[in-house]
């Protein structure tokens, strides 16, 4: 469970007092405070994990684009600007998770990614806890990395053989805040359980982005999301948190009904409720002491075995269609 921050975008702003960003800063301008320290001891009091994204390149810097008219043969961008930011960040705020950004225009011996990676893992303040993922340079995505994210809004398919992380967007058509946003634009309950179930029964992480307002205000739309997807994790949480890829990662026949498991025990997430109550899952093998239940109801299902093709499960009655909410999940225990 962890947090990011941008601590830096594109256009060279700081979330910090950078000594190499005067007057350009939240702590010299604006809000006049330290927004990246504030928000990393309120999460490590809420013991989650501190997560930091920088965006290597500014868009408008004199000195990023001097680099870029010599086709990046020179470096002073990246000696006076980009890199004592990043040591800064790493010294100053000891995050766990650093999200790199804004490498696609130039090499990694540019920015000089493998130096400060060196570093950051043998030396560093957090050598031994930091995790970083893949955009350090052109063509570093989704092959080097502590973890992939390969593109914004990723989606592989299939079981990757390597860690990844799904970054997606409330608001579809921006990662920042936009004033002219409309209800149509904002993605719904189903879609974001529905992206995180996805990108967890295929064993990634997901993050998932709200732009705040430029007084740092996250909007009631973005909040009412948030919570929703909290409150639907407070009752299937055990199905994600800590939880490790199935030998199945989806039912064969739909895209509606996705397994993850934390040791012998399998969970199989149903996105939409069966029309008659009665779940078909072909994939789990089930045993005399299988045991089947329901998170956030009390007491077991009944179920029934399939020969050769999995169990029958007979869920209890909720409320008439429409269903009040998105996604449930059933516990199998004793299922192979």
């Amino acid at each position: 469970r962890y947090v990011v921050l941008t601590t830096k975008h594109h256009e060279g702003f700081t979330n910090w007092g950078s000594p190499v960003s005067w007057n350009w800063n939240s702590v010299d301008t604006g809000p006049h405070r330290d927004l990246v320290g504030e928000l990393g001891e309120a999460l490590r009091e809420s013991n989650l994990r501190y997560g930091l994204y920088h965006s290597l390149m500014e868009w408008f810097n004199p000195l990023y684009l001097a680099d870029k008219q010599s086709e990046f043969k020179t470096q002073s961008f990246v000696l006076k600007k980009m890199m004592p930011e990043l040591y800064d960040l790493v010294l100053k705020y000891k995050p766990d998770l650093i999200w790199s950004d804004g490498d696609w225009e130039a090499p990694d011996s540019y920015w000089n990614s493998t130096s400060f990676l060196a570093w950051l893992y043998n030396d560093s303040p957090v050598k031994d806890t930091v995790v970083v993922n893949d955009r350090w340079g052109r063509g570093c995505s989704c092959r080097h990395g502590g973890f992939y994210n390969c593109e914004d809004k990723y989606r592989p398919g299939t079981l990757p053989g390597h860690k990844w992380e799904m970054c997606s967007s409330l608001d579809s058509l921006s990662w920042g805040y936009r004033s002219n946003l409309s209800l149509a634009e904002v993605m719904d309950e189903h879609s974001m359980i529905e992206e995180l179930v996805q990108t967890v029964s295929l064993g990634g992480n997901y993050l998932l982005n709200v732009g705040p307002t430029k007084e740092g205000v996250i909007v009631p739309i973005f909040q009412e999301r948030l919570l929703a997807l909290g409150r639907w994790l407070d009752t299937n949480g055990e199905a994600i948190y800590e939880s490790q890829p199935w030998r199945v990662q989806r039912e064969n026949t739909t895209d509606t009904v996705w397994y993850t498991s934390k040791g012998p025990v399998v969970f199989a997430i149903f996105l939409r409720w069966p029309r008659d109550s009665v779940l078909c899952l072909s994939s789990p093998m089930p045993s005399p002491g299988t045991q089947v239940t329901l998170l956030g109801f009390g007491g077991t299902l009944e179920w029934q075995e399939q020969p050769g093709k999995g169990m029958l499960i007979t869920l209890p009655h909720l409320l008439p269609f429409p269903v009040p909410q998105s996604g449930w999940v059933v516990k199998l225990e004793g299922v192979k």
